[in-house]
């Protein structure tokens, strides 16, 4: 009976699992993420299969530990957290699991940016301190307003479909142009450079790659009107931590909802306190300048939830298992890796 080890499991994905794997599959789950911060088990080295989440950070080192692996199942759509470049070398198949949370993570970026543009979560705390200003939480109506959305694939799509409904001027940039999306919802698809000087709300939806790392930097926020609210519901890395940090503290621009961060599996997986000393330079850095955001009052940060809806997790864990089945009975779906190549 082949062996799979499920990392970062949370509780609620626990019963799903063992209903699923129950009588077909020798499972272990494992409630911590998997990084190198500690060694894996012996009893581990041996899987063929392994199965996480984004928590997890599946460096060389990590892989290294699992000699026979052939799999790893991903139960997410997102893949920059894989050693990608060991796998392909050494015939790991990556499968992750498309298209579980469009609607959910265009719902919550909306509702960052309306809670950014209306200071909602800044009210509410004002208010639990009895500080009421009415001045203090005057903030925007969307109507009117142009969205600009950065990679506009299933979920940058939704956004767009989301945007129309409030009655917004979609700008959209993207590596390939959608006609439908221009019929349907008036996207105009445009340069990075007109998106960043004409918008007053930027949403992320674009994968993490090699050439959009820090896409927002010094440079592109000195383009930003300073007016305008930049959404991240994507990868963290898309964006310059010192220079996010700088153009909130300085009000270069007017606010940030942000789901994700650089480096941030240090603000919530307490194993990073455990051995602090080694983090390196970059981790300490960014860690520090994650923490300043969260305390500014035109930031509002959430802990990489966008997905985290009843109807997504389904469609994470069906695909999940789909994808497992399909390994084993010879067929590989999903893979990464032969998309990259």
């Amino acid at each position: 009976m082949e062996k799979i080890i499920f990392f970062d499991v949370e509780d609620y994905e626990r019963e799903f699992l063992q209903k699923n794997c129950e009588g077909k599959y020798n499972y272990i789950f494992v409630s911590e993420p998997l990084n190198d911060l500690k060694p894996v088990p012996e009893e581990y080295s041996d899987v063929r299969i392994i199965s996480c989440f984004t928590n997890s950070r599946v460096n060389k080192e990590v892989l290294a530990q699992f000699p026979r692996l052939k799999l790893i199942a991903l139960r997410s759509v997102g893949f920059n957290h894989v050693d990608i470049s060991y796998c392909k070398e050494h015939g790991i198949a990556v499968e992750t699991t498309p298209n579980y949370g469009n609607d959910s993570v265009a719902e919550f970026a909306i509702g960052l940016l309306l809670d950014v543009a209306r200071k909602i979560t800044r009210s509410y705390i004002n208010l639990k301190n009895q500080e009421v200003n009415p001045i203090a939480s005057v903030g925007f109506e969307l109507a009117g307003k142009t969205m600009g959305i950065v990679g506009l694939g299933k979920i940058g799509s939704e956004m767009a479909r989301l945007a129309k409904g409030f009655d917004m001027k979609i700008l959209g940039y993207d590596i390939k142009e959608n006609i439908e999306l221009e019929e349907k919802y008036g996207v105009e698809y445009t340069t990075f450079h007109n998106l960043l000087e004409k918008s007053d709300v930027i949403s992320l939806h674009s994968p993490l790659t090699a050439e959009n790392l820090h896409l927002f930097n010094k440079e592109t926020f000195k383009k930003m009107k300073n007016n305008a609210i930049l959404i991240n519901t994507a990868r963290g890395e898309l964006i310059e931590t010192q220079a996010l940090y700088n153009a909130l503290a300085a009000k270069e621009i007017a606010g940030a909802g942000l789901d994700v961060l650089e480096c941030e599996e240090t603000l919530s997986n307490p194993d990073y306190l455990d051995d602090i000393d080694r983090l390196n330079d970059n981790y300490l850095r960014k860690t520090l300048l994650n923490n300043r955001i969260l305390n500014l009052d035109n930031a509002i940060v959430t802990p990489h939830i966008a997905y985290d809806t009843t109807e997504a997790i389904h469609r994470i864990l069906n695909t999940t298992m789909e994808n497992i089945a399909a390994f084993i009975n010879g067929k590989i779906q999903n893979n990464i890796i032969e998309e990259l190549s």
